[in-house]
């Protein structure tokens, strides 16, 4: 009876411990359905995140592709530029030394004709004379006047003399005549030649502006590919290592100071020529060629950023220039005839070289920062290929180089009129 009882305890015990057990089971199984379900959720918007990530950075790099496509077709423009401005330099050159040698031929062309139509004058005369008195019978009259064997040989002799001195007229006006032919047919075919390096350097400048317009397409294409990287990205424009930043009296003095120089600028461009100062000759630094245009390239060195949109990988940000790399000491030259209105320090710029310049009757700033120092002063003209100074890293800079901008307008800040300096500039 006590086994049976304690048996009957013992299946009762169990089925109640089964009973309370059981739930509780079941509650651990549906909280791990869940948790594996809500985990397999977790997983997919994480590859889906990581989808859309690398499917920017696909996007992102498709673009540098295609901008750095775009840059090689500039450089390749570039090239061809850089060469037809050669061949117009030349041609000029050609043109310019055919002119000096036009003037010089025809003061001596005239001087020829001169002496000629004064000897033609002088011969006029004396057929005149000789006509008035019965030609060569006045000589014989004289000889038959003698009064003396004595005065006889005088007049024979002097009659001779004046024979000669005609024949010798007549043979020096015959060889003037001559060598004028000959002088006159050299300066037509000096001007003809003239004539031609006129027609070739049209040609020139005919195809120089094409590939102008064909390099400012591809530049546009450039720059709207770098707008497309501000997209999804944050901009870090006051972050950049460019981003000048000063007070508004500072800004109000670099602007007034240009002012005051613009008139100076301008009379430059009047009287300007082509010729660089014979300090920038003397110099043993590297020197970029100095272009037969209105700019030419301010430094020798490798092309490292370009001017407008990009990503160094922390974001779209905006480059008002253009740099150059390159060691330190490299000669820095002004890129157009122009005035110094700011050389000095100035913000994450550096050492500063600020130039106004007066082209076609519009005024234009360049920028040239982060110069280990700089040559000119404030006020001082400068012409295009002048050495202004030299590459370094003074202010907020990552290595050596120049940071060059160019504005189509006074300067009003950095933002104002900036543009592209592949636009003027072929580097």
């Amino acid at each position: 009876m006590n086994m049976k009882s304690r048996a009957l305890k013992a299946l009762l015990c169990t089925t109640i411990a089964f009973a309370l057990v059981w739930p509780t089971i079941k509650v651990h199984a549906t909280s791990i359905k869940d948790l594996n379900s809500k985990q397999q959720r977790m997983d997919k918007e994480k590859s889906e995140l990581h989808s859309k990530l690398d499917a920017k950075t696909s996007e992102i790099n498709q673009h540098k592709a295609t901008i750095e496509n775009y840059m090689d077709q500039i450089a390749s423009l570039d090239r061809k530029l850089t060469k037809t401005d050669l061949k117009i330099g030349s041609v000029v050159t050609k043109e310019h030394k055919m002119s000096k040698a036009i003037n010089q031929l025809s003061v001596l062309v005239e001087s020829m004709q001169q002496t000629i139509n004064q000897r033609t004058e002088l011969l006029d005369n004396r057929a005149r004379a000789l006509q008035e008195n019965n030609g060569s019978l006045s000589y014989v009259t004289l000889v038959l006047q003698s009064q003396s064997l004595g005065d006889f040989i005088d007049r024979v002799g002097a009659v001779n003399t004046l024979l000669q001195a005609d024949r010798q007229i007549l043979r020096e006006q015959r060889d003037k005549k001559e060598r004028l032919e000959e002088k006159q047919a050299e300066l037509d075919g000096k001007v003809e030649k003239k004539k031609i390096y006129r027609e070739q350097l049209e040609l020139l400048r005919k195809s120089y502006d094409e590939q102008i317009i064909d390099k400012n397409r591809v530049i546009d294409k450039l720059e709207a590919e770098q707008k497309k990287l501000q997209t999804g990205k944050r901009l870090l424009e006051k972050e950049y290592s460019e981003a000048v930043t000063m007070s508004e009296n500072v800004k109000r003095e670099i602007e007034e100071e240009q002012q005051r120089l613009a008139n100076l600028a301008a009379q430059m461009a009047s009287t300007s020529n082509a010729a660089t100062s014979a300090a920038s000759q003397m110099e043993t630094g590297e020197l970029p060629d100095v272009m037969f245009g209105t700019w030419t390239k301010p430094a020798v060195g490798r092309l490292t950023s370009n001017h407008g949109w990009r990503d160094l990988g922390e974001g779209a940000e905006f480059h008002y220039g253009i740099d150059l790399a390159n060691k330190e000491g490299t000669p820095v030259v002004a890129a157009s005839d122009g005035v110094v209105f700011r050389a000095s320090p100035l913000s994450t710029y550096g050492n500063v070289v600020m130039m106004t310049h007066s082209i076609e009757g519009h005024i234009f700033t360049t920028v040239y920062a982060h110069l280990s120092q700089y040559k000119v002063y404030v006020g001082e003209r400068v012409h295009k290929g002048q050495v202004i100074g030299y590459m370094g890293h003074t202010g907020r800079a990552y290595g050596t180089h120049l940071h060059f901008e160019i504005h189509t307008t006074p300067w009003e800040g950095q933002k104002v009129g900036a543009v592209n300096p592949l636009r003027y500039i072929s580097f």
